[in-house]
């Protein structure tokens, strides 16, 4: 089994515990993160998965069950029948006991052979899991929403960066659903429709205070480490069901855990809406509430480049320009004139790359030490938009953003709500 992660010599299953038991410790330091050693093609990476409900499930199912190039050896999981679940799963298909359960993350990360981690937990700990991953010297996929505040945006990018980690954004319309997204995105960006006016994204409801009853917990959840960053609460199913699931839990519906419904396939939408208008790097200057002081839709986002992004619309992403319309789904992509598409795109213009999977794009660029298609600061800036839109509908009032410094102008309010309130010992390691 190679080991590509980057692994100090003083780093060690106990001493990476020590240092990171109080969450908020300074980043492990590893030594020279960027001269990892190139992974072989052929090589075998070594796996761990973190975080097991349904979305764990349908990402190890679906990408790595019968992967060549990887091998899953641990799972992480706070609920221990679901843990042990997937233990026992992914060793009777290999016919191993190779796969090792553990109730702490820090366990799995503290492990050598281990080269690169999925996070699929719920929204409130991606940036955590994925700064500590990058500090262990772990290449990561990380589920969307990538971010939970604006804060935890900027210092995610940050901690990936300082480290020399490869990062993929499970933004995965980007690069799967038949390759519409692409299509829709290489023909506004080489301006088929003009120069782009608005794009319209069509997604859910803001978030709202979780208001739940407390309920009676059964052995076998960890729930204060299911809570994390998050302030204390009495445990609620709806919040984290036991045991195998078949649904997405309603902590999606929650501010603590989540920026809504919006947020959840805002990741997604307004993804390729920042890759239409060409601001994956950048955001942002402007962000505009409703004129309807009760509406939760039609908050604005505008670009120095002049487009604008507008929450609302039909389910998806619809591109307005000067001269034409695409709007895109995971279901279909409408052309306005309805001919757009005829004239393919020429061999000097510019080509959005196909890839099989998105998974696989990030194990190729594990192996070539390259960005994937969605990369950590892609991810960040678009959770970022998600999270502004969010502060529009919360404040009602205009707000300038400086997108560099990730800091609102001369709003000293706007500014205290750049991150959540963080219990103690959850906090973000120093930039």
């Amino acid at each position: 089994m190679p080991h590509h992660a980057d692994q100090s010599p003083n780093i060690t299953r106990r001493n990476f515990i020590a240092q990171s038991s109080a969450f908020a410790a300074a980043p492990l330091i590893l030594s020279n993160p960027a001269s990892a050693r190139r992974a072989v093609a052929n090589e075998q990476l070594g796996i761990g998965f973190i975080g097991m409900g349904i979305r764990g499930r349908n990402v190890l199912n679906g990408y790595f069950k019968n992967n060549a190039r990887a091998r899953v050896l641990a799972v992480c999981d706070v609920d221990t029948a679901r843990r042990e679940h997937f233990q026992n799963l992914v060793n009777e298909h290999n016919n191993n006991t190779d796969c090792d359960a553990y109730n702490d993350y820090r366990d799995l990360l503290a492990r050598p052979d281990i080269d690169a981690v999925v996070i699929t937990t719920p929204d409130h700990w991606h940036t955590l899991q994925s700064i500590h991953a990058a500090q262990a010297g772990k290449d990561i996929y990380c589920e969307k929403p990538l971010t939970h505040s604006l804060e935890e945006s900027r210092a995610i990018i940050h901690a990936v960066r300082a480290h020399g980690r490869v990062f993929q954004t499970g933004s995965q319309q980007r690069s799967e659903y038949d390759h519409k997204f692409c299509q829709a995105v290489e023909y506004v960006r080489n301006g088929r429709i003009g120069p782009v006016v608005s794009a319209n994204v069509g997604v859910g409801d803001a978030p709202i205070p979780c208001d739940l009853p407390g309920e009676s917990i059964e052995p076998g959840l960890d729930w204060d480490r299911w809570l994390g960053p998050a302030p204390s609460r009495p445990y609620h199913s709806d919040l984290a069901p036991r045991g195998i699931i078949n649904h997405y839990p309603a902590w999606r519906r929650y501010a603590e855990y989540s920026g809504g419904y919006f947020a959840d396939m805002g990741a997604h939408h307004y993804d390729i809406a920042q890759w239409g208008i060409d601001a994956d790097a950048s955001g942002p200057f402007q962000v505009l509430p409703p004129l309807d002081e009760t509406s939760m839709r039609g908050a604005k986002l505008r670009f120095e480049n002049g487009a604008e992004i507008f929450h609302g619309g039909p389910n998806g992403t619809t591109f307005v320009g000067t001269t034409g319309m695409i709007h895109v789904d995971r279901g279909r992509i409408v052309p306005v004139p309805g001919n757009l598409f005829e004239t393919p795109i020429a061999e000097d213009e510019l080509h959005i790359p196909r890839h099989t999977n998105h998974v696989e794009n990030w194990l190729d660029c594990i192996h070539s030490r390259e960005k994937p298609i969605c990369d950590v600061e892609i991810g960040a800036r678009t959770a970022a938009c998600c999270h502004l839109v969010n502060l529009a509908y919360k404040l009602r009032r205009k707000l300038t953003w400086d997108w560099r410094s990730w800091r609102f102008e001369n709003d000293d309010e706007a500014n205290t709500l750049l991150d959540n309130p963080r219990r103690t010992g959850y906090e973000l390691p120093p930039a």
